[in-house]
């Protein structure tokens, strides 16, 4: 075994480690604290509601544990195990005396689906076990099969341009292929945030122009009020198949939309409603989009340069337990070993997230109201069954929101808040 297997060997067992590691803590803080609701939370939040999110926690926690087992065993399987050799073999076959592009593109298609073949028990389990046994699940078995093949089809017409362009300019290898790469990436991904909510969306959902007086009449208040144009207010049919509740914006200039998920508008009453929206829209006017796409454009033009110099490392390759050196394969390995060297980083992403939802929250407590805000929160935590005592070392590697306790604290402290 080579010095590089070896190595890969540690930093699988590292990222195991540590995510194994960080779960027991969350898992035994959850259980610690499950006895007792917190103080800030008390008046507001029962004992039972709050027992029912430690034990959501921990079940997910524990099919987390399953999760990352299953995953590990695969990626080992499909580069030290001979896996990779084996499924490009096949591309090989299939694709006859095609080009390397089309194999390529065969090989990844077929690692795609049998990915997707190995996450589907967990997938399935996580819907019709955990979700349904906290009352959370509202999706059918057969609509469960309809979206797992539309998301198969619409994945697959999305991305095999982008593979086939991206394949195409690295065997070209020329000193600038990673950088048209990029700018291929660039482009890909200003198309799919312009076609998402008027195409790809509506396969899913179904989205209805806002009809209900008392809460639409308050939000366009709040909208000309904050000097922010959308298309619309829409409310999606999230109740299909979940109980959970969200809401989010997509889109670009005019064609921004103002989403509600159904769960959400039954939940909150008209003026927490306005707090939530009035937080989205301080995204919006703190500019944390356009902040978040300058940092995934710096981060994937860095990693396309990598993936170009080691596109013709025979180590790489080797070290990996790859035979067969070229574009898709080494695009595969790469997918695969790149997240485990980022692990350290995912605490810094979280920490500049979690400033952009302060930086909201104070927004909405300048242009709505910092207690309805606190209380919209509040009902979403016991709606969601969202832990209020989070492990924090666990929270800074797996949370892009602020932990309730210092949320809340946050918003108190903002002019409005019940003391």
């Amino acid at each position: 075994m080579s010095d590089i297997s070896i190595a890969f060997l540690i930093l699988v067992a590292a990222n195991l480690t540590i995510k194994f590691w960080l779960n027991r803590r969350q898992a035994a803080q959850v259980k610690q604290h499950a006895a007792q609701v917190p103080a800030r939370f008390a008046a507001v939040i029962t004992l039972e509601a709050h027992q029912k999110a430690a034990a959501y926690t921990r079940a997910k926690i524990r099919l987390s544990q399953i999760s990352l087992v299953i995953d590990t065993a695969w990626l080992l399987l499909l580069t030290l195990g001979g896996g990779i050799n084996l499924i490009y073999g096949v591309a090989t076959a299939l694709a006859g005396n095609e080009s390397t592009l089309i194999t390529g593109l065969v090989f990844l298609i077929s690692l795609g689906i049998l990915s997707g073949i190995v996450d589907l028990p967990v997938s399935i389990y996580r819907q019709f076990g955990l979700e349904a046994r906290f009352g959370f699940n509202r999706m059918t078995p057969a609509l469960f099969i309809i979206d797992l093949l539309r998301n198969a089809l619409v994945s697959l017409i999305i991305a095999l341009p982008l593979l086939a362009l991206i394949l195409w300019l690295l065997e070209l290898a020329t000193p600038m292929s990673w950088l048209w790469a990029w700018l291929g990436w660039m482009v890909f991904n200003a198309l799919l945030l312009f076609i998402y909510p008027i195409v790809i969306a509506p396969l899913f959902n179904k989205f209805t122009p806002m009809t209900d007086s008392a809460h639409k009449q308050k939000l366009d208040a709040l909208l000309q009020r904050c000097g922010f144009s959308a298309a619309g207010l829409f409310v999606m049919d999230g109740s299909r198949r979940s109980a959970h509740a969200n809401a989010y914006f997509t889109g670009f200039g005019k064609h921004r939309r103002i989403v509600l998920f159904d769960t959400l508008i039954s939940q909150l009453s008209p003026t927490q409603l306005e707090a939530v929206l009035a937080h989205e829209i301080g995204h919006y006017q703190r500019k944390h989009l356009q902040k978040r796409l300058v940092l995934m454009a710096a981060m994937s033009l860095a990693l396309l340069w990598a993936l170009f110099q080691l596109l013709h490392a025979p180590w790489f390759y080797s070290g990996l337990g790859v035979d067969s050196a070229n574009p898709a394969t080494a695009l595969a390995l790469f997918s695969m070993a790149m997240p485990l060297c980022l692990l350290p980083l995912t605490p810094l992403s979280n920490a500049l997230s979690r400033k952009h939802e302060y930086e909201a929250d104070a927004y909405a407590a300048q242009h709505s109201s910092a207690q309805e805000l606190i209380d919209a929160l509040i009902t979403m935590y016991r709606e969601n069954a969202a832990t209020l005592t989070p492990d924090s070392l666990y929270s800074l590697w797996h949370d892009s929101h602020p932990p309730a306790t210092l949320r809340i604290a946050h918003l108190a402290a903002q002019p409005g808040a019940h003391a």
